[in-house]
C-alpha cells in the first residue's frame, strides 16, 4: 500500500503517489459526502485505488495509505 497525497486544486482534487511521480486528478469518490470520506476512488487515467472511508472529510493535503485495485 503506497503512501498518497490528496490535494485541493483549481479543477478538483488530486491524487499523488510519490514513489511513482504519478500525479492525476481523482474523477470520483465513492464517499464523499457528509459523514463519510474516501472508499474507491478513480483517477482521470483510469486508475483505481481505494482509501479507508474515514467519519469526515479530512483537511486538505492529506497523506494517507491507498490500496491498488
Amino acid at each position: 500500500m503506497p503512501s498518497v497525497m490528496i490535494n485541493k486544486t483549481e479543477s478538483g482534487m488530486s491524487f499523488y503517489v510519490p514513489k511513482k511521480d504519478l500525479e492525476e486528478t481523482i474523477v470520483s469518490m465513492e464517499h464523499e459526502g457528509p459523514g463519510r470520506w474516501g472508499g474507491e476512488i478513480t483517477l482521470a487515467d483510469g486508475s483505481r485505488y481505494f482509501l479507508e472511508p474515514m467519519d469526515e472529510a479530512p483537511r486538505l493535503p492529506i497523506t494517507l495509505r491507498a490500496k491498488r485495485l
